[in-house]
């Protein structure tokens, strides 16, 4: 069997957050478990040893599903959704709140294991990367009489590379390009691996709904739906002057492309960020002179996650923005652009507070975040600079 010119991988956490909480709590394995409680909701061990553990039809509030256990979905509990909606599906699924410093950790600690083994890496997230494989040694091989031994061979040893360095399982799609293996790597979960070549094409990939192609989006998949495109094959039968008649030139010829598995992308291993930013959405509405002294906790922390993350990844930056969603979902964001780059909690800080002076605080807040964009590396800014003059200013706000 002749092979690609490519390997590509696209390799996803299962159920990652839920994952990484189940290694905290090992006597959850199985269970319908959410993840998007809130702290309160955190598992309380009693005096003779066992466990208490919020349900989700106790909860009341207006938070959504960050993810769920298999167990739970197979209830129909996906993550983004109301965790009030979720409970009429699985009262009875326990909630815990997240814990995104213990996700960040395990998601470093998974790509430093399959950089172990394959080293080039496009990162896409906390819970996905691609990998290239086409240079990575035996990936070529025939295994006994399977041309394809070779690949499956190197995707086991990512996964077991990932299963020691973490105690998690992944599911990995194989194909000839990004596009395609971002769909194969959901046909096989959890714990799975799938190979596939343009000839599987016909069977593995046009019966599948259409929007499991990563870019066809909600707009684009009811358009598709009224014209009665319901499957990647049938999009891949549709001609390409109609598609571009129904959707426009450029969107139309990518329609027709991506339905034949064609995508020419490299991975890429590094991009610079445009900006980094931390937000929270608050357990309750917070008002902005009764809450003040909370708001002005947060803010802080807030600052301070900020600065270590510059730290970590070794930037600085010129523009700092807030963000503030008031009851009623009315979003507001202000920036400050300074002189020098900064990189300090104490200087993100004080330019996030002038950007609230120009912020009319006449409703309830129940989100706040904390931005900061022009970024240049850190070793560029001369030391004294990253420092930052000691103390904070006294603003009347937070």
């Amino acid at each position: 069997m002749p092979q690609p010119d490519r390997w590509i991988a696209h390799l996803d956490m299962d159920a990652f957050y839920a994952s990484v909480e189940l290694l905290r709590y090992p006597q959850l394995r199985g269970q319908a478990v959410v993840i998007g409680g809130r702290r309160a909701d955190a598992p309380r061990q009693l005096a003779d040893g066992s466990w208490r553990y919020a349900r989700l039809r106790d909860y009341t509030g207006r938070g959504v599903v960050t993810t769920s256990t298999y167990a739970a979905r197979d209830l129909g509990v996906f993550s983004a959704m109301g965790l009030m909606k979720a409970a009429l599906r699985a009262p009875d699924a326990i909630l815990l709140p997240a814990d995104f410093d213990s996700y960040r950790k395990y998601s470093r600690l998974f790509k430093a294991a399959v950089a172990e083994v394959a080293p080039v890496i496009e990162d896409r997230g906390i819970d996905e990367i691609y990998i290239d494989l086409t240079d990575v040694p035996g990936v070529r091989d025939a295994v006994g009489h399977d041309p394809l031994g070779g690949v499956k061979a190197v995707a086991r040893e990512i996964k077991n590379s990932v299963g020691r360095a973490t105690g998690l399982t992944c599911s990995i799609g194989i194909t000839p390009n990004k596009l395609l293996s971002k769909i194969a790597s959901e046909l096989d979960k959890p714990d799975g691996i799938t190979v596939l070549t343009m000839d599987e094409l016909p069977t593995r990939i046009w019966p599948l709904a259409v929007r499991k192609v990563n870019g066809i989006g909600p707009k684009a998949g009811d358009k598709l739906a009224r014209l009665g495109i319901e499957t990647i094959g049938q999009i891949a039968a549709a001609a390409p002057a109609w598609l571009v008649e129904q959707f426009g030139e450029s969107y139309g010829r990518w329609l027709h492309d991506a339905a034949h598995g064609r995508d020419a992308r490299p991975v890429v291993t590094h991009s610079e960020p445009v900006s980094i930013s931390r937000e929270t959405t608050f357990e309750r509405d917070l008002h902005a002179v009764h809450d003040r002294a909370l708001l002005g906790r947060i803010l802080d922390e807030l600052c301070e996650s900020l600065a270590g993350d510059l730290a970590r990844k070794r930037y600085a930056g010129k523009t700092v923005g807030i963000k503030l969603r008031f009851e009623g979902f009315v979003t507001v964001t202000r920036d400050q652009t300074l002189e020098r780059p900064i990189a300090s909690a104490a200087d993100i800080r004080r330019a996030a507070g002038l950007c609230l002076k120009r912020v009319s605080f006449d409703k309830r807040l129940r989100l706040m975040g904390v931005r900061i964009g022009n970024l240049v590396p850190a070793g560029e800014v001369p030391a004294a600079a990253r420092a930052g003059p000691p103390g904070r200013e006294n603003l009347s706000l937070f």
